[in-house]
């Protein structure tokens, strides 16, 4: 059976959606097994299909033969095959398989899995899709795994009696197909790395925490005063960067945290470059900038190492959840739900806005604002986030915001409305002077104990430029092809909807009335015309002449005679066709043989007394 999912890189416009259509077939997982392990004949894929049809034989005969059964992908090492069957014929193929016993006079058995084929997308190109095959038992492990969100999740339940009935099978495959679509939209699930190899396994294989380690062993050759304490399994949600916690040589007592991440699309800077920036970061600082120990990176990677901060990040902080808990545990479903107070959100919010205004200035975007730690509007976006987060305690369910729960202040709102609503979307939204200037900000005073410092050779400040306008170009190639599947997606939508339906057939009829009453005026019309032509002043027949005598018309002999008959015919002119038969209307008369519709005959009974009746 198929079940669909969509999965898509969350961000500024992106969406993420979930298709169904269920399946006309059904899948299954066949193997064969012998009593006393494997036969000592060869079977083929051929044999095993003709094993399939004998024990659809025995026990529906020739027709339960008949059934069509794909065999779709047979593995003889291990005596497997994948079986597509109709949705209809799954239960008498399932009882006739498990009936069977024997192959060439050695007992045998059929052991059959119900499978489901799931079809995922990723993004808006249909190009980029792919199938996996999942049995009841992998959706129940994953299920299991991710329980330590502390989500209700919908699985359906098992069931060990009763599992072969087909309404039971479709139940279950809109149970799994629901299940799909929750893990899929909620925004840690989806992003967690047990969803991602559930849906991709071929492409999120990797363990990246050895990778991390490997890498990170790879940077210290170099610089052997630094030593890796213990890794931080999964305390960011974030599925290719990983956080290690290091200690110095000449520090041993400090513990300080580092950050690995590999290259992201965005890497447009050349190796020396980017080098040349990583090395910077040590020797810039700023009042609300976190100050980083050691920096460096590869041709595929790149690392940062700060102080540990005990009290965690600013969403750590919010959900009052400890640092090093896993990010599904901390972020899912936190117990208590709490924003900010009002000069908290003031203050942090006025910090943050005050950093990224000095960073654009300096022509270097930050791009991935978010409470766990591109261009200046990306950076208003998420900064609209982060406001959020701060007041409400959790992120927006959904963007752009219809509307907001109340606020410690109206000047929160306001803020959010200019950057989260849809209106926003659709005009501009503010600079990161104009929020400054917000009643929400402008009255808050930073005491400020360091000045910053941030020197960037004009050569990297150029490299930097080129690497933000590339960045921008594939941002806007994205943002257009999304719209693009948005307004189809719509189209469709409108398109395929009940009431849209109901329009066009509504208007269909209305054309075909009109259709018709435009014939019956144009016949009219001709009628009329023709009557007009040849009783006009001096008018004559073709046939005759004015002097010469009527002939009977040719016409007439078409129309029955006011006979009584005992027999049926079967239709019967109108009496307002008949013609009349004289010289001046001939021309009606064939013009009416023109114009005459079998649809517009009546059935009539006539009588015939010529037929002799016994007495």
């Amino acid at each position: 059976m198929m079940i669909h999912a969509v999965e898509e890189r969350g961000g500024p416009g992106y969406e993420r959606h979930v298709w169904k259509n269920p399946s006309d077939s059904q899948y299954m997982k066949v193997g064969l097994e012998f009593e006393g392990g494997r036969p000592g004949f060869r079977l083929n894929d051929v044999s095993f299909k003709l094993m399939i049809v004998s024990a659809l034989r025995g026990l529906h005969g020739e027709v339960g033969a008949a059934l069509p059964v794909d065999l779709l992908k047979f593995e003889e090492q291990s005596l497997t095959a994948i079986l597509r069957v109709r949705s209809s014929d799954l239960v008498k193929l399932w009882s006739a398989l498990t009936l069977s016993a024997s192959c060439k006079n050695k007992k045998c058995a059929f052991r059959v899995t119900q499978e489901y084929i799931i079809r995922v997308q990723r993004g808006v190109s249909a190009e980029n899709t792919w199938q996996i095959i999942r049995r009841y038992s992998d959706f129940d492990v994953l299920n299991s795994s991710l329980q330590i969100s502390g989500l209700v999740l919908p699985l359906p339940p098992k069931k060990l009696i009763g599992n072969m009935d087909r309404e039971f099978i479709a139940e279950r495959q809109r149970g799994l197909q629901n299940y799909l679509n929750f893990i899929t939209t909620q925004h840690m699930l989806s992003n967690c790395e047990l969803v991602k190899k559930f849906l991709d396994p071929i492409n999120y294989s990797s363990n990246y925490t050895e990778i991390a380690l490997q890498q990170v062993s790879m940077f210290f050759r170099s610089e052997p005063n630094w030593e890796v304490v213990e890794p931080l399994k999964e305390m960011g949600w974030r599925l290719r960067k990983r956080h290690l916690l290091v200690k110095s040589k000449d520090q041993p007592k400090e513990r300080q945290v580092l950050s690995w991440a590999d290259l992201g699309p965005d890497m447009f800077l050349s190796d020396k470059d980017l080098q040349s920036a990583m090395k910077l970061l040590p020797s810039w600082s700023h009042p609300y900038i976190y100050p980083v120990t050691f920096a460096t990176a590869s041709e595929s990677s790149g690392l940062v190492i700060r102080m540990y901060n005990e009290k965690g990040t600013l969403r750590d902080y919010i959900c009052k959840a400890k640092p090093k808990d896993c990010c599904m545990k901390k972020y899912c479903s936190p117990k208590k739900i709490q924003g900010l107070d009002l000069q908290q959100i003031k203050v942090s919010g006025r910090q943050i806005l005050e950093v990224l205004q000095f960073l654009h200035e300096k022509r270097i975007p930050y791009g991935h604002l978010h409470t766990s730690n591109t261009t200046e509007a990306i950076d208003v976006y998420s900064f609209g986030h982060v406001l959020y987060e701060m007041t409400y305690g959790k992120p927006p369910d959904s963007v752009p915001v219809d509307s907001f729960p109340s606020a410690p202040s109206s000047d929160i709102v306001s803020v959010l409305q200019s950057i989260l609503s849809a209106e926003a979307w659709k005009t501009s939204m503010p600079t990161f002077a104009q929020l400054l200037e917000t009643p929400l900000f402008t009255d808050v005073v930073l005491h400020n104990s360091v000045k910053p410092q941030f020197k960037i050779p004009s050569k990297l400040k150029e490299a930097l430029k080129v690497a933000k306008e590339c960045m921008e170009k594939r941002l806007n190639e994205e943002q257009k092809t999304i719209h693009r599947h948005k307004r189809l997606a719509r189209a469709q939508s409108h398109h395929g909807s009940e009431e849209e339906k109901k329009k066009r057939k509504i208007l269909a009829r209305k054309k075909s009335k009109q259709s018709l009453t435009e014939n019956e005026v144009d016949n009219s019309t001709k009628s009329n015309n023709s009557n007009n032509a040849n009783s006009g002043s001096g008018a004559s027949s073709p046939l005759t002449s004015p002097s010469s005598p009527t002939p009977p018309s040719t016409g007439v002999s078409s129309v029955p005679p006011a006979v009584p008959s005992c027999q049926k015919s079967e239709f019967q002119l109108p009496s307002e066709s008949i013609p009349v038969a004289n010289g001046t209307d001939r021309g009606a008369l064939l013009s009416s043989i023109q114009s005459f519709k079998k649809g517009h005959l009546k059935p009539t009974t006539t009588c015939d007394r010529s037929i002799p009746v016994i007495k």
